[in-house]
C-alpha cells in the first residue's frame, strides 16, 4: 500500500526507484499507467490527469510504454509480429505501416536481423529487447521498466542495460524499478528510495549511494554494497 507519494518526473529524466522487496516500488510504477487503480490522489501525464473517469485509458497507455520482468511475448508470433500487434490492433496501422515502425523499433534495440525469429529461438536477453521494441513501436512519451533484468541470466543483463542506456541518451523519459545498482549509479539522473509504501529519500545517485541522509537508506546501501 502506498502512502503519501509525491513524485514528479521531468521530460528526458531517468528516475531509478530502489528499496527492499515489498516496499511498493512496482505498485507505484503500475499506478502510473493505471494497471493499479489509485484509491486517492491523481496521476498527471503530459498535463492530463489519467485518473479522471472520462479519460480514454487505452489512448493514454500508448503514451506510457511498460516493460515487465516477464517478457510476455506471444509464442506463436515472430519478433516482428509481437512488436506490430498493438500497432495494428490498437492503433489501427496497416500491416505495411506497422511493419515499417516495428522494424525501426527492432533496429533501435539491435535485433533487426531477428525480426522473423520466434520467442523460443531467442535468448532471454533478446526476448526482453523485443519487449522493449514492442513498447518503443508505439512511440511513447515515457517508458516504465519493472525489474527488466531480474529474469535474465547474469551474462544476458548487459545487452538489456545497453539498450536502456542508449534510450536515455536519446532523451527518453524513463522510470525504472530494478536491483541493478551499478546501472543506477552510472545512468540515473535521480534515485528514489522507497520503504513501506513511502518515499524516504530522493536525490542524485552520488548522494543516495555515498551520502544518504536517512538511516534506513544508509542501512540498505551498506547491505547491497556488501553483497555486490
Amino acid at each position: 500500500m502506498l502512502k503519501g507519494i509525491d513524485l514528479a518526473v521531468a521530460q528526458g529524466e531517468l528516475v531509478f526507484i530502489i528499496g527492499p522487496s515489498g516496499s511498493g516500488k512496482s505498485t507505484l510504477l503500475r499506478c502510473c499507467n493505471r494497471l493499479e487503480e489509485p484509491t486517492s490522489g491523481s496521476v498527471v501525464v503530459d498535463g492530463t490527469d489519467i485518473t479522471r473517469p472520462d479519460v480514454d485509458i487505452n489512448r493514454v497507455r500508448q503514451k506510457i510504454g511498460m516493460v515487465f520482468q516477464q517478457f510476455n511475448l506471444y509464442p506463436h508470433l515472430d519478433a516482428l509480429g509481437n512488436v506490430t500487434l498493438a500497432l495494428r490492433k490498437v492503433v489501427g496501422k496497416t500491416r505495411t505501416e506497422a511493419e515499417s515502425l516495428g522494424l525501426r523499433a527492432l533496429t533501435r534495440v539491435g535485433l533487426a536481423e531477428k525480426a522473423k525469429a520466434y520467442p523460443n529461438e531467442l535468448s532471454g536477453g533478446q526476448q526482453q529487447r523485443v519487449a522493449i521494441a514492442r513498447a518503443l513501436a508505439l512511440e511513447p512519451r515515457i517508458l516504465l521498466f519493472d525489474e527488466p533484468t531480474s529474469a535474465l541470466d547474469p551474462e544476458l543483463v548487459g545487452s538489456v542495460l545497453k539498450v536502456m542506456r542508449e534510450l536515455r541518451e536519446s532523451g527518453m523519459t524513463m522510470v525504472v524499478v530494478s536491483h541493478e545498482m551499478e546501472f543506477a549509479r552510472a545512468a540515473a539522473d535521480r534515485v528514489v528510495f522507497m520503504d513501506h509504501g513511502a518515499i524516504l529519500e530522493s536525490g542524485r545517485p552520488d548522494k543516495i549511494f555515498a551520502r544518504p541522509e536517512h538511516a534506513r537508506v544508509a542501512e540498505f546501501v551498506a547491505t547491497i554494497s556488501r553483497h555486490a
